[in-house]
């Protein structure tokens, strides 16, 4: 999961595992021979996990009591990524609905973490079972290599983080740590600490030594006197210049690579040389600046944090080598592997070696007590450096020169490298220098120094991208319930863009920015919400939302303004682990509870498993229904709430106990002149969600009537097509209830014979689709079955048996005709319709049966048109 999901509103990142228990079954904890020994020796920390007992060691007590394997497995899953430094405790195990079956649910940090805790805490559950060895230090190193490899880093977490404490949502754009703020239009990106408003000139001069130091020279920044070298004889002749000591380092560089400082011998200047070449093809040689190295961050040209930097060193004791004493420090229990930790572990690399050979120790070597040995070259926090906060030190005159130089380089986040002997007394007075002007500069030193106030540099980051009155949402509705989704979210579409935004939709059919369309097939799960959210053209957002993408990985977004649910009835039962419609209602109910604490739920008062939705939701309720007469209409009335109602023919807001007409359903293309009720119940929603947002009524009144059922405007939902002398109505009626609400329609239509192409759905009941045969028989006269291509796991022979037995259960007498091909049945109906019939098809492949009716369409139009030429008589 990556959103709010079927197991949580609030917890987001969570790992869904279906786990067989097999034989375990039968074997609760108490009944396998020393398992509780020798979990309690592997994890002694599980003591910590109180379980449902609410106490230290209720966990323990659980398992010596007896548990099943799948609790244990849930357990192992959140101790093992703990251990590993991701500090997590959710977890839920619950019946998946089949014997032995369990859903195993725990929190995560990192997705790949997650997925591997999961396969590694089932084998972990094996090898203690069965008493045999497991190597879990491996597993604890692997999950915390995988950590690293996958999140970001800490400067963008903290940017995330503080975005996230502030309620603006966020998209990880790619693996590494290009991320975006805000949604659609309002949208900012952020790249470790560069921004979407960063300028490319200043990020290319800081990015060459060169040009900075010229810029810098020419507005009297003391910069230290260097020359830009390419070969062995340009080094030469630059030390002639400048003299020992000197300092060797790439033009382009970052994080401290190839740089080498406080060289004074030749030999060493060749081998500095070198290392740099390794990174840059051109060289900077400067004179070394004796001093403290200091780091000064500027965002939006404030100085906000300042730190001063020590390089990773040792200190001898008289007795301890080298290595001995680096292990040391690493014993400190804030250094850790990467960036897990406020301190990095220092690693014995190039660098190291380097500095040790000149003067000529190895790891070897017993320092002299009190002997300070630095191990590296620069002062990264990323190879072992440490920093101490001295913000609040800074003379003004550095504070001024360092908010000038940002301005000068034109960068919104700098990080200006000086070296000086103390930061609280102006830097012309010390004969300090700026080293360095970085372009994304770390804010590790800042957040969480060694020593010192830690201070959040990513608040100002987030001031600047959002200053106060701007947004970083756009209007979200999410439409979900069994049956009138897409034509509830186009008719939405329509009225906003209508009211001139930039709409972007998701439908079963697919994904739409301003009306065109990006993505065909089904596309109501969170990758295409994410896709809508993502595009930097939309301004409103209209979501349909399904059960299948809620279930497999939470929703697309956090929150919405108005969520919508048309209605729950019996459908896909038997999935993913829901099993009653009960089940379903609390899988649709997640999009009403992400709704915004301003925003609204727009209820269906008819359906009693919608209706108690609002119980659950934290924003306000807007009712619907087809019956002015509803209590609970009547009641939310007189608490002054806002419904929308089928009243005398109209389409009614109802705010209050007053009545606001919008316009006759007969008015509205989508009724079929007031005949289809389902549809006039999918216009409800629709209206209310405009007059929510503030729309006008006369712009509703306009939209809804200007909302033509067509192939290209409602594909697949209500497509008429009148030929000479018969009618084909193409439908998406895929379930019982959408094939009953189907049938009030096909009732009141004209046509005799009724003829009806309908499908058995592989992923549904047995009595579901026996369901839809009663039904079918019930609304016509001739039925054909046709089979999907895809059977989702059930035969031909079993779909069409169910079927028949609904048919045959309401008239054992019904014509019925089976032609398993879909395109077969069709082109079967139509070369043989009766003058005067009435063929509906109910297709949930839309496309391909559209584009097959109006093949035929068109075929009759030419054959119309060319009889039409020979009865006109030639007049010339």
């Amino acid at each position: 999961m990556r959103g709010p999901n079927y197991w949580s509103i609030r917890r987001h990142k969570l790992i869904v595992m279906v786990l067989d228990l097999q034989e375990l079954e039968e074997m609760p904890t108490n009944k396998i021979d020393g398992f509780y020994e020798r979990l309690q020796e592997m994890f002694p920390s599980m003591y910590e996990h109180r379980c449902s007992e609410g106490a230290p060691g209720g966990f323990f007590h659980r398992v010596k009591e007896g548990t099943w394997m799948g609790h244990v497995i849930e357990h192992i899953a959140l101790e093992i990524q703990t251990l590993a430094g991701m500090d997590v405790g959710f977890g839920r195990t619950r019946d998946y609905g089949e014997k032995g079956v369990y859903h195993v649910v725990f929190a995560y940090e990192e997705e790949k973490v997650g997925r591997f805790a999961a396969r590694s805490a089932v084998k972990i559950a094996e090898a203690l079972i069965a008493g045999t060895p497991y190597d879990l230090a491996a597993d604890i190193q692997e999950m915390r290599e995988i950590r690293e490899a996958e999140r970001l880093g800490p400067s963008t977490g903290s940017i995330i983080e503080e975005a996230q404490a502030r309620g603006i949502p966020w998209i990880r754009l790619n693996k590494y740590s290009l991320c975006q703020l805000g949604y659609g239009a309002n949208q900012k990106r952020v790249q470790a600490t560069v921004t979407s408003q960063t300028s490319s000139i200043g990020v290319e001069i800081a990015c060459d030594k060169e040009d900075t130091k010229y810029l810098l020279e020419q507005a009297e920044v003391p910069v230290p006197k260097g020359e830009i070298i390419r070969t062995e004889r340009g080094l030469e002749d630059a030390i002639r210049s400048i003299g020992y000591p000197v300092v060797c380092k790439p033009i382009n560089g970052n994080h401290g690579r190839g740089i080498t400082a406080n060289i004074k011998n030749w030999e060493d200047a060749v081998v500095a040389f070198n290392a740099a070449k390794a990174v840059s093809s051109s060289v900077i040689v400067e004179k070394y600046i004796v001093g403290e190295d200091y780091r000064l961050l500027v965002i939006n040209f404030k100085l906000v944090a300042a730190a001063k930097r020590t390089a990773a060193s040792v200190v001898g004791d008289g007795k301890s080598t080298v290595q001995q004493l680096i292990d040391l420090v690493n014993s400190d229990p804030r250094r850790g592997y990467g960036h897990e930790k406020v301190l990095t572990a220092i690693k014995v690399d190039a660098m190291t070696e380097g500095i040790l050979k000149q003067k000529g120790y190895s790891t070897e070597t017993v320092l002299a007590e009190g002997e300070v040995l630095k191990l590296k070259d620069t002062a990264n926090l990323s190879t072992g450096g440490t920093a101490e906060d001295v913000t609040d030190i800074v003379h003004p005159f550095n504070v001024f020169m360092a908010e000038r130089i940002a301005r000068i380089i034109d960068l919104d986040i700098c990080g200006i490298d000086i070296m000086t002997t103390d930061i609280s007394v102006p830097l012309n007075e010390t004969g300090g220098a700026i080293l360095e002007v970085n372009a994304g500069p770390g804010f590790r030193m800042h957040l969480a120094p060694t020593s010192g106030l830690p201070r959040n540099v990513a608040a100002p980051v987030i001031d600047m991208l959002y200053p106060p009155g701007s947004t970083a949402r756009i209007p979200i509705v999410s439409i979900t319930g069994t049956n009138g989704k897409t034509t509830t979210t186009r008719l939405i579409a329509h009225m906003v863009k209508m009211k001139g935004y930039k709409v972007g939709y998701t439908t079963s059919d697919g994904v739409y920015i301003q009306n065109r369309l990006m993505m065909s097939g089904d596309c109501t799960g969170p990758a295409s919400a994410e896709f809508v959210l993502k595009d930097p053209t939309v301004n409103f957002a209209v979501l349909e939302t399904a059960r299948g993408g809620l279930l497999r990985a939470g929703l697309g977004f956090h929150h919405c303004d108005i969520g919508i649910v048309t209605n729950v009835a019996p459908d896909h039962l038997g999935l993913k682990g829901i099993h009653t419609i009960e089940q379903l209602a609390r899988a649709k109910g997640v999009i009403p509870e992400t709704v915004l604490p301003d925003g609204y739920a727009i209820l269906n008062a008819d359906d009693e498993l919608v209706y108690n939705m609002r119980e659950n939701v934290k924003c306000k309720v807007a009712l619907f229904s087809m019956d002015e007469t509803n209590p609970r209409i009547l009641a939310h009335a007189k608490e002054g709430g806002i419904s929308a109602i089928y009243e005398n023919g109209y389409i009614t807001i109802y705010k209050g106990e007053w009545k606001l007409r919008v316009t006759k359903a007969v008015n509205v293309p989508l009724t079929f002149g007031g005949k289809a009720l389902f549809m006039i119940q999918n216009v409800l929603p629709a209206v209310l969600t405009g007059y929510l947002r503030g729309f006008p009524i006369d712009d509703i009144k306009t939209s809804i009537e200007s909302f033509i059922p067509s192939p290209s405007q409602t594909p697949g939902r209500l497509n008429m097509f009148s030929f000479k002398n018969f009618r084909v109505l193409l439908d998406y009626a895929h379930n019982p209830a959408g094939l009953k609400a189907l049938q009030h329609l096909v009732d009141n239509l004209e046509g005799s014979p009724k003829v009806g192409i309908i499908a058995g759905i592989g992923d549904r009941r047995v009595e579901d689709n026996q369901e839809m045969g009663r039904i079918a028989a019930e609304m016509f006269d001739e039925i054909i079955i046709r089979q999907d291509k895809n059977l989702r796991g059930k035969t031909e022979e079993e779909l069409i048996g169910m079927l028949k037995s609904g048919i045959l259960s309401h008239d054992p007498n019904k014509k019925l005709t089976i032609i398993p091909s879909e395109s077969e049945a069709i082109t079967h109906a139509i070369t043989h319709a009766r003058p005067g019939s009435l063929i509906v098809v109910c297709s949930d492949v839309v496309p391909a049966a559209l584009e097959l009716v109006m093949k035929f369409k068109e075929e009759e139009a030419n054959r119309l048109y060319e009889f039409s030429k020979d009865e006109i008589p030639n007049l010339s």
